[in-house]
């Protein structure tokens, strides 16, 4: 197995994008330019992220046995990423997501799952020694959330950081969040998963505040262009994003989580960790697609 190795738990899909001037309303036909195919899936973005950026990754998803997941597979390969616990239903499609980006680098997304959702616990218990021995895992919900919730529990009682990135949102019980380690939402997220509208940094700081007092041991809320705001040991912390011009933010969470995830492995402080996220992904933003957006390790450190 990978000394100090990150170990990402989740989806995999291929994502079909079209550019168009403005996302649609419910009923709403737009004529949209550009139409490309990437590979996508939160859980694989923050596999490439975290391989790409010096991480020595473990990758584990279910895909389907067609086109799209031996495609994916042969990808995730080229990055270097470890891919032996990676399973294939024979019974499902690969996911697959339906991306819209506007002029204003905005997205709207639509995701079969396909095989992604038939990722049991039960599909882990070969990948439990894999696990126990990472430096950190890192999850998303694009998977069954018994199954992010076996993850999460299974890591806390044997003393391993866990990062809950948590999007899709969706309703997450207590005795889940009690034994994450960091959770990243974006303001959306962790408004959904609290309550409480975040619009500004006033607000941004009561949801962390309500998230921190669940147990959860650090709470980093994602505020797009104007960086993260750190809850961490009871101290707030605003970390700056770099000044950019935004061409689509796609992969911008998931470029944000996979960098995290090196950051800390390698023993970096929580300011420093989360500044060099906030730089990966304000250089994602500035690309098109997800996967082909996310930077290299010298991109970041030379930006």
């Amino acid at each position: 197995m990978q000394e100090n190795s990150i170990v990402v738990i989740g989806s995999s899909n291929t994502d079909m994008v079209v550019r168009a001037d403005h996302l649609p309303e419910a009923g709403e036909t737009v004529l949209g330019g550009e139409f490309f195919m990437n590979p996508g899936g939160k859980g694989a973005n923050q596999a490439v992220a975290a391989a790409r950026l010096g991480g020595k990754v473990i990758f584990i998803a279910k895909t389907g046995n067609d086109i799209f997941g031996r495609q994916s597979l042969q990808l995730l390969k080229e990055e270097g990423i470890n891919t032996v616990f990676m399973l294939v239903d024979p019974g499902q499609p690969s996911g697959v997501a339906l991306i819209t980006v506007d002029r204003h680098a905005e997205n709207c997304i639509v995701v079969a799952s396909g095989a992604n959702a038939a990722l049991l616990p039960s599909d882990l218990f070969k990948a439990k020694d894999a696990i126990l021995q990472a430096s950190i895992v890192l999850v998303q919900l694009e998977i069954p959330v018994a199954t992010v919730a076996w993850v999460v529990s299974t890591a806390a009682e044997n003393g391993v950081k866990v990062i809950l990135n948590p999007a899709p949102v969706c309703e997450l019980p207590v005795a889940l969040l009690q034994k994450v380690s960091i959770i990243t939402p974006n303001e959306t997220e962790a408004a959904k998963l609290t309550g409480i509208k975040v619009h500004d940094l006033i607000s941004a700081r009561e949801a962390a505040t309500y998230l921190y007092d669940t147990g959860i041991k650090t709470v980093i809320i994602t505020l797009g262009s104007r960086g993260a705001l750190v809850l961490h040991e009871n101290k707030y912390l605003l970390v700056d994003a770099p000044e950019v011009s935004a061409v689509d933010s796609t992969a911008a969470g998931d470029t944000f989580n996979g960098a995290l995830a090196v950051s800390l492995s390698e023993g970096l402080t929580m300011e420093d960790a989360v500044r060099f996220a906030c730089r990966a992904a304000a250089i994602s933003v500035t690309r098109p697609g997800a996967q082909s957006s996310i930077p290299r390790r010298h991109e970041v450190i030379s930006f």
